[in-house]
């Protein structure tokens, strides 16, 4: 179905794709920077102002008179969107006591879910009926009401980590880095580039990489404190989370192929597909008033990864019509619903509080990564598989869960960390 912004703008399908793409760069590019001043300027402060930022650009989204302006704005939203994305998380874990950190995490888990349910219902019942502008403008409303409620809920920040000077040249190569990488992997999923460009845009982002980590490792006042991700917890944490987002999205593109392909209506699909993340939100929501308190976050995550294996090795078998179809992704959306709050809290447990912010943005970062390399490594599948697409498209998610699972698997012995100060730096001793 054509895009409805690109029959307003009368533009090719692939020009309108920059519409979507140009937001998700400039967000995970931007998430890190934005919780390292959140650490040093306060959550709550760098919070509203992406609200702000974000409702904003929504406001002028929906009001764009050309295509060029309308990516425009939405490279302001995704400003917006990655300074509320990077400091959600720290304030939940800064504001909610340590013994009930998971829960909270959980709570705010099941909300992104439930977006997930809804988003696309809403979104095409405004398509469908005002406009695609009203997606935009829909965002304002909203944007205000959080606004306000934010200014007088959330809590002032106590620890700070002050920025005596701004790692400018650091957020230059991290910022090449991520969108070479997100390039070179949305052109695996459709995206109208030549294969010596995705080539070229793949050594790019390993040599501004490697850049971003020697600078990191030599200057004072760094980014991104390398020290957080020597800590085991948080590194492995960060991979688990990457491929929990991958094993979510993943489905989410190919179940509706899969539902249409046999014959069913878009509305079907639609419906079918909303069983994943309505089991994740029921999981993340609930999980703590019916599991024993005692198991640990470890163990919880463990148990949610191959919950999610044994679903997709269910399905890898299944003849993927609806009544196969629609409880076994209910059942993974139920296991991710309990591995995701759970690691969550995990990573966010290992970091100090002065740090909060860069830890939430490693973390939506990795979900960012995760979200383009589902809708990347499903698409690959499909186009590489042909009559069994769907069938490698599976059995390449069971893979990523079944490492999950081995990431997530609790250790005999505790974890030594190396003890971390109020800056965020290892110290010895």
């Amino acid at each position: 179905m054509p895009d409805p912004s690109g029959a307003a703008f009368d533009c090719s399908l692939a020009a309108v794709e920059l519409v979507s793409l140009a937001y998700l760069l400039i967000l995970v590019a931007l998430l890190i920077p934005a919780g390292r001043l959140s650490g040093a300027h306060g959550r709550k402060l760098l919070y509203l102002y992406g609200f702000l930022a974000f409702s904003g650009a929504s406001a002028a989204c929906g009001l764009a008179p050309s295509l060029a302006t309308l990516v425009a704005f939405r490279v302001v939203q995704a400003g917006g969107a990655a300074m509320m994305q990077a400091d959600g998380v720290a304030l939940v874990t800064t504001s909610a006591p340590r013994e009930r950190m998971r829960t909270a995490l959980g709570v705010q888990t099941a909300a992104q879910a439930l977006g997930l349910v809804l988003g696309p219902t809403v979104g095409g019942a405004l398509v469908s009926t005002l406009g695609w502008r009203w997606v935009f403008e829909v965002n304002v409303p909203m944007g205000v009401l959080g606004l306000v409620a934010g200014y007088f809920l959330l809590p002032r920040t106590r620890a700070r980590n002050p920025v005596r000077e701004f790692d400018g040249w650091g957020l230059m190569l991290l910022s090449v880095a991520t969108i070479g990488l997100l390039l070179s992997v949305s052109a695996a999923s459709g995206l109208p580039v030549p294969g010596w460009a995705v080539a070229v845009l793949a050594g790019l982002a390993a040599a501004a990489a490697w850049g971003f980590v020697a600078r990191e490792r030599r200057i004072t006042q760094p980014l991104l404190d390398l020290g957080i991700l020597r800590v085991r917890t948080v590194s492995v944490g960060l991979f688990a989370a990457l491929c929990g987002y991958l094993v979510l999205f993943g489905p989410l593109v190919l179940a509706p192929i899969v539902v249409i392909l046999r014959g069913h209506s878009e509305l079907t699909a639609g419906a079918v597909l909303t069983a994943l993340p309505a089991g994740f939100a029921l999981t993340a929501a609930c999980a703590d008033r019916v599991l024993p308190s005692a198991l640990s976050d470890r163990s919880r995550c463990a148990a949610g990864a191959v919950v999610c294996a044994a679903a997709l090795a269910t399905m890898l078998g299944s003849p993927l019509s609806l009544a196969w179809l629609t409880p076994l992704l209910a059942l993974l959306g139920l296991g991710l619903g309990l591995f995701t709050p759970a690691n969550n809290a995990l990573i966010m447990g290992a970091i100090p509080p002065c740090s909060s912010g860069t830890g939430g943005g490693l973390m939506n970062m990795a979900r960012g990564l995760g979200t383009a390399l589902g809708v990347a490594l499903v698409a690959l599948a499909l186009y590489l598989g042909g009559p069994y697409g769907n069938r490698w498209a599976l059995f390449l998610l069971l893979i990523v869960s079944l490492l999950t699972a081995a990431a997530a698997w609790p250790t005999r012995a505790p974890e030594l960390q190396p003890p971390i100060d109020e800056s965020g730096q290892e110290t010895s001793g």
